[in-house]
């Protein structure tokens, strides 16, 4: 299946299938001036179904709401499409499609036909969230929305001010 001829039900689909985290032990890297975290994510139901799981923190200090999680489908030639990513607030992500910024807030980004048609990044369109405010609570999010399991995460605690 080309990139090109994904479908809103074909990511629906990929987002929907029962996975499961196979190198939840891994150790985190630092990359520059972030730490980063690749885990292998496979289908438990259909094994021709690979996905990568992927969290980075920006570790600047007053950069902790730099940070960002995403899920990517591995296609059997071995390309990857970001089906959704979860990002901080550190940034006003423009939704371009639709001439809108969503303002320095968590957002969730999700692969779209419609970026896709328009040449634009898979991923480009998010909407605002306050399910998470931390890297561990778009952690346990994208775990829980995308039916991820061999990890153990913990959602944010609300915050009160």
């Amino acid at each position: 299946m080309a990139f090109e001829s994904i479908t809103e039900a074909n990511v629906e689909e990929l987002l929907n299938l029962p996975k499961r985290i196979t190198n939840a032990n891994i150790r985190a890297k630092l990359k520059e001036c972030h730490e980063q975290i690749n885990y292998t994510v496979i289908c438990t139901t259909d094994d021709k179904y690979r996905f990568e799981l992927y969290t980075r923190q920006n570790k600047l200090e007053g950069m902790e709401d730099d940070f960002s999680c995403g899920l990517s489908w591995v296609a059997a030639n071995g390309e990857t499409l970001t089906l959704c990513r979860y990002n901080g607030s550190s940034h006003s992500h423009p939704n371009h499609l639709e001439n809108e910024k969503l303002g320095y807030t968590c957002h969730i980004h999700k692969t779209s036909e419609r970026y896709i048609i328009a040449n634009r990044k898979p991923e480009g369109f998010a909407v605002k969230t306050n399910q998470y405010y931390s890297l561990k609570g778009a952690l346990h999010s994208l775990i829980n929305d995308c039916h991820i399991t061999g990890l153990q995460t913990e959602q944010d605690l609300p915050k009160l001010f």
